[in-house]
């Protein structure tokens, strides 16, 4: 495949022409002939975390090197960079609009930080994790956030409040996850133990609890619920993802075919219509896999740098995928599609 940095144009018009709708179906046929649209030298290091604004139009993105960056889907350009040196930035995500953020810390301490993205200030601060803060989620319907660390302890917090709302303290390390309707949140425990919570009665504990056969060789790293909701994604940092059932528990598919040479942690992401998965491998690879089959549905080459390669995200309401390493890449369906 033959990398054009700037030959796909995603102004106005070609991003309404690839907006996921009934006039545009994800498959395996169009997906295997994505092309690189976009490429970003702007951080110097490896890219941490990717995430989208809700309506798709924003992207933003952090960095080792305490750097984050601001990008227009609509245009296809860097709109700002922003840095944060004092305290290092991971997991970064839009509040429910996109001149706020918030990160979690890689100095000084393991506080949380909000950010206004417009004039570079820190709003709040959401202070009482004791370790690394390894999960950092904002509900889909309102001011609530998640967090988890390797403190054992996932916290509720509301964006208007430095003051934790919630707080379960565990015997294990664990990730957490929202549904994508807000009403309930996952845990992820132990990588054995899916615990399901009400978000309006949590402190009578979990209404469901999965258990899982122990993983061997890797650990969970991150969960995500599927955009229809039906099912739950265990990323990890082997070779291999899971696919659970989020009604019943059972282990729908594993996920196999890439490479982690590295034992990243790898970040994996649906397509909005839930139909798909995608990840990174050590081979410089993007794959994709049916969630109807459990089988590779494509694979498409790239350039990235396999020495820090963890990242790809799809665009939540575009048919745009974003992969990174330390450059940051946009992909989109061959203009024949």
């Amino acid at each position: 495949m033959h990398f054009h940095k700037h030959e796909i144009d995603l102004g106005y018009h070609s991003i309404r022409k690839i907006r996921y709708d009934a006039r545009m179906k994800i498959n395996s046929a169009n997906i295997g002939g994505m092309q690189c649209a976009k490429e970003f030298s702007e951080h110097k290091s490896r890219v941490n975390s990717l995430n989208y604004s809700t309506d798709g139009m924003h992207m933003i993105s952090s960095s080792d090197d305490e750097s984050i960056v601001l990008y227009n889907c609509d245009s296809g350009i860097k709109t700002r960079t922003l840095n944060s040196k004092k305290y290092g930035v991971d997991l970064i995500h839009f509040s429910h609009n996109v001149t706020d953020a918030i990160h979690c810390s890689t100095k000084v301490d393991d506080t949380i930080r909000y950010l206004s993205l417009h004039d570079n200030k820190y709003i709040r601060y959401f202070s009482g994790h004791s370790k690394k803060v390894i999960t950092l989620a904002m509900s889909p319907i309102d001011d609530t956030f998640i967090s988890s660390s390797l403190d054992r302890s996932i916290r509720l917090w509301d964006l208007r409040s430095p003051n934790c709302q919630g707080l379960m303290q565990l015997q294990h390390k664990a990730i957490a996850a929202f549904d994508p309707e807000g009403l309930i949140f996952a845990a992820g425990v132990n990588s054995e133990h899916i615990k399901l919570y009400d978000l309006r009665s949590y402190d009578k504990g979990p209404f469901a609890t999965f258990q899982l056969e122990q993983e061997a060789r890797c650990e969970w790293t991150s969960m995500k619920f599927s955009p229809n909701g039906k099912q739950i994604l265990m990323c990890t940092n082997g070779e291999h993802m899971k696919l659970v059932d989020s009604f019943s528990g059972n282990i729908t598919y594993e996920l196999k075919g890439h490479q982690n040479n590295k034992r990243f942690a790898l970040e994996a992401t649906f397509s909005p219509d839930s139909n798909f998965v995608f990840c990174g491998s050590s081979d410089n690879k993007i794959y994709s896999w049916s969630t109807d089959t459990g089988n590779v549905a494509a694979t498409l080459p790239t350039k990235h740098n396999s020495t820090c390669f963890q990242q790809v995200a799809f665009n939540p309401r575009y048919y745009v995928l974003a992969s990174a390493c330390s450059n940051v890449f946009f992909w989109v369906p061959s203009e024949d599609e």
